[in-house]
C-alpha cells in the first residue's frame, strides 16, 4: 500500500509536459521500486545534468558580466597586510588582486588553513597544526605580530579581519524561537566568538596599523541595539583612529551575480576622507555565471538527490521555493539569493540551479561568490560549503582594497 507521501508525489507527475515525459516515467519507476536515482541514471549513461524542470524560458539578453579578480590592477603594490580570521581566504584574494603583500594570515581552524596553504604555499599561514592561530590569546598574538612586522611602534600597513559572525547572524538562527533555549543570536554574550571583535581591537591598539578593516554580517550593528559596536568604535577613536561610519554593501550593486549584504568598518590613523567603491551601472544575472562551462573544474560534485526530491524540484518555476527542503529555484535573469554557509561543522545548503532540478554545487556557489575556478576548497563537501558561504566575496574585498589604497596610501 502506498503511503500518503508517495501518493502525493505521484499526483505531481500527472499531466507532465512533453519535454519531461520520459523523465517522469523513470522517476516514477525509481520512486515505486525504491531504486536510488543516481544508480538508475548511471545505468542509463545519464547524469543529474540531464534532468529538466517542467517549465523553462529563454533567458533575457543581458550584456552585464560579473567582475573577476584578474580585472584589477595591482595598484597597492608594496603595501603590507596582516589578515585575521582568514577563513578560506576571500578577503585575502581580494587584497592580493589589488597588489597588497601579505605578511601573515591568522586562522584557528585546521581545515581553513589547509585550503589557504593548498592554494597559496607562499603565504605565511599561522594556524593548526603548527600554530594555534588564536586571536583570543592576546599576549601570544601580540608577540607573533611583533615578530612579523618588527618593533616599530606603528605598522605602516593594513589589518583586515572578520571575527566569526555566527552569534550576530540572523540567517543562521531563523529556525529558532527568539525566546527559546536554542536561540543562538546572542551576539557579544557568546562565550567565545562574541568576544573576538574586542580581541581584534586589542591587536589594532597594540600594533597601530595605519588602516584597519572589520568585516561582518549586518547583524553586528543590530545586536543589543548597536551598543557594543559603538563602544568598540569609541575605543578606537579615543586611540586616535578616524573611523568611518559602518559601510553596508550589497554585492548585487558591485558587479557580483549574487545578493549579499555585508558590513565593513574602516579606520585609519590618517585624517583623510574614505573613497568608497563606486556602484556598478547595473546588476549581473546569475545565469551569466552559472551558465558557463564547468567541465573538469574542482569542487563540482552534484548532490545525489533522491527521486522524491527531484519530483518536487522539477515542478518549481523561477523564484519558487520547495517548502520541504527550504530551497529556491534561482531566476537566471536576476542576481542569485545569498549563498548560505551553514554551521562551523558543515551542513551548508545551496539554492536550486536555474535550469537543472538539483542544488548548486560548491563550485557554482564559489562562482557566485567570485572565487576563481582554480581556487580549490579542501575537506568534506559540507565543510566546503561552509568555507564558501562564510567568505567575503574576493571581488568585493578587491574593491575595498583599491579604495583603501586611494584613500590612505596615495
Amino acid at each position: 500500500m502506498r503511503s500518503p507521501a508517495t501518493a502525493d508525489l505521484l499526483s505531481l507527475l500527472e499531466d507532465a509536459p512533453p519535454r519531461v515525459r520520459t523523465q517522469t516515467q523513470f522517476l516514477k519507476h525509481c520512486l515505486l521500486e525504491d531504486i536510488p536515482l543516481e544508480q538508475f541514471l548511471s545505468n542509463k549513461g545519464l547524469t543529474y545534468e540531464d534532468l529538466k524542470y517542467d517549465r523553462t524560458r529563454k533567458p533575457m539578453e543581458s550584456k552585464a558580466k560579473a567582475l573577476t579578480l584578474d580585472g584589477f590592477e595591482k595598484t597597492g603594490s608594496g603595501i603590507p597586510v596582516v589578515s585575521f580570521f582568514s577563513g578560506a581566504g576571500g578577503v585575502d584574494l581580494g587584497f592580493e588582486a589589488a597588489g597588497f603583500e601579505h605578511v601573515g594570515l591568522v586562522e584557528h581552524t585546521r581545515l581553513f588553513c589547509d585550503t589557504l596553504r593548498a592554494n597559496r604555499p607562499s603565504w605565511a599561514v599561522y594556524g593548526p597544526p603548527d600554530h594555534r592561530g588564536d586571536v583570543s590569546d592576546r599576549e601570544g598574538m601580540s608577540s607573533l605580530l611583533r615578530s612579523l612586522i618588527g618593533s616599530k611602534k606603528r605598522f605602516e600597513g593594513v589589518f583586515v579581519g572578520g571575527p566569526p559572525c555566527q552569534p550576530f547572524s540572523i540567517a543562521s538562527n531563523q529556525r529558532f524561537n527568539k525566546n527559546g533555549a536554542n536561540f543562538k543570536r546572542v551576539g557579544f554574550d557568546h562565550a567565545t566568538n562574541g568576544n573576538l571583535l574586542f580581541d581584534y581591537v586589542h591587536q589594532i591598539l597594540e600594533l597601530r596599523p595605519r588602516v584597519f578593516l572589520v568585516e561582518n554580517v549586518v547583524g553586528l550593528a543590530e545586536v543589543d541595539g548597536g551598543r557594543q559596536l559603538r563602544n568598540a568604535i569609541k575605543t578606537l577613536e579615543a586611540a586616535g583612529y578616524h573611523v568611518q561610519p559602518p559601510l553596508i554593501l550589497n554585492t548585487e550593486n558591485y558587479g557580483l551575480a549574487q545578493k549579499r549584504r555585508r558590513l565593513f568598518i574602516i579606520g585609519s590613523r590618517v585624517s583623510a576622507p574614505f573613497h568608497a567603491p563606486p556602484k556598478a551601472d547595473t546588476w549581473v544575472p546569475c545565469g551569466s555565471v552559472l551558465g558557463k562551462s564547468i567541465r573538469g573544474v574542482a569542487n563540482h560534485e552534484p548532490r545525489n538527490h533522491k527521486a522524491a526530491s527531484v519530483i518536487r524540484y522539477m515542478k518549481l518555476f523561477y523564484g519558487q521555493r520547495d517548502q520541504l527542503g527550504r530551497v529556491d529555484r534561482l531566476d537566471p535573469n536576476l542576481p542569485a539569493k545569498t549563498v548560505i554557509a551553514g554551521g562551523v561543522s558543515g551542513g551548508g545548503r545551496s539554492h536550486l540551479h536555474p535550469e537543472v532540478p538539483r542544488t548548486l554545487t560548491v563550485r557554482e556557489c564559489a562562482r557566485l561568490q567570485s572565487f576563481p575556478d582554480e581556487y580549490v576548497f579542501t575537506g568534506p563537501t559540507a565543510r566546503q560549503f561552509t568555507q564558501v558561504g562564510n567568505a567575503v566575496p574576493p571581488v568585493i574585498a578587491a574593491q575595498l582594497a583599491v579604495s583603501i589604497r586611494r584613500s590612505y596610501f596615495s
